[in-house]
């Protein structure tokens, strides 16, 4: 099988194709360290065969949590229990990511004020956010950088900024959400300007052997928001300094969606080709044909599984039993398989 074949990610080598989607978790106390559920979620997966498994959305500031229950990595006492989520991680073969993140507008979190590109709710059960003047954008791209600096030191091997999903970065991007009139407003140029920025800033301050991707909606679904050919043009803005771009679509406002097994998919195959980029495809893949049709017609790059991995942790594995490769069951479960 293709999606068993190891790959080069960066200055990285997978084992395998398959990712572990990063999915909030909600199990996080008001501190945002990681505690034994996570240690156990992540590690459990990496047992489970996974080439990479990236961390759930993991605020850079207080105020860019969703929830009063996420990850944070905005200070020093947060690293210990992530270095021990990517020590749990790596000690099983797999490679250890985190979507660094800013919920923007749709932030939950109760004792933070949401802040966002312009005055604009989520919806009428969202608060209304503060608008972003020039210098607190200025300590959103820091918060970025340092956040990243510490995922560097909690031993992370891939580092994923997000920009999808209706979060802050993606609020910037989309002209729906963004109705500015200075330099981060208006022109895709300024409405880049943020990420841009942003994905410069925590280049600059990684090492070499880590790599850094990013996360996009490639579509708004609404009118006046991000398509596919515009998701392209964005990307082509950004592309020479990552190594993959995971591609995702909505959420930006409460909208109705189609959703079908491989719904996404077609959004990573355009933006693979047309950008020529590496892409992540993901969202509602739920079978070993499904991933190996994907990979075989060249549509992505890499796999991502999320509600499955939720359900089956070792779904890899099956994978592995199906291809005949005994070597990548771990010895104490090979009588379940064989």
């Amino acid at each position: 099988m293709k999606a068993l074949e190891k790959y080069k990610l960066g200055n990285i080598e997978l084992k395998n194709r398959l990712v572990m989607s990063p999915m909030c978790m909600y199990s996080a106390k008001d501190d945002g360290k990681a505690n034994d559920f996570h240690f156990t979620h992540y590690e459990t997966r990496a047992i489970g065969g996974v080439g990479l498994i990236i961390v759930e959305a993991t605020a850079v500031m207080p105020n860019g949590r969703i929830s009063d229950q996420d990850l944070g990595i905005w200070n020093d006492e947060q690293i210990e229990g992530l270095k021990e989520i990517t020590s749990r991680i790596k000690k099983h073969g797999a490679r250890a990511g985190i979507q660094i993140a800013h919920a923007g507008r749709k932030s939950e979190a109760t004792k933070t004020t949401p802040i966002a590109p312009s005055a604009i709710k989520f919806s009428d059960d969202y608060r209304m956010p503060q608008v972003l003047d020039e210098n607190q954008i200025q300590q959103v791209i820091q918060a970025f950088v340092e956040g990243a600096k510490r995922a560097v030191r909690a031993g992370f091997d891939y580092i994923e900024i997000h920009g999808a999903h209706g979060y802050l970065n993606h609020e910037f991007l989309s002209q729906v959400t963004n109705q500015r009139e200075d330099q981060f407003g208006g022109s895709l140029e300024n409405r880049c300007r943020l990420l841009n920025w942003i994905i410069d800033q925590v280049k600059a301050a990684i090492p070499e052997h880590v790599a850094l991707g990013l996360r996009v909606s490639a579509s708004d679904y609404m009118v006046g928001g991000i398509d596919g050919d515009e998701m392209v043009r964005i990307i082509d803005q950004v592309k020479g300094k990552l190594d993959i771009i995971h591609t995702s679509s909505g959420g930006l406002a409460p909208v109705s969606m189609q959703v079908y097994p491989g719904y996404q998919i077609r959004f990573a195959e355009q933006i693979k080709h047309e950008c020529q980029v590496a892409t992540i495809a993901v969202g509602l893949i739920t079978s070993i044909e499904m991933i190996e049709e994907i990979i075989n017609n060249n549509r992505c790059d890499l796999i991502a599984l999320g509600r499955l991995l939720l359900r089956d942790p070792y779904f890899p594995l099956k994978m592995y039993q199906q291809a005949g490769i005994l070597e990548g069951i771990p010895k104490a479960y090979k009588r379940g398989f064989y």
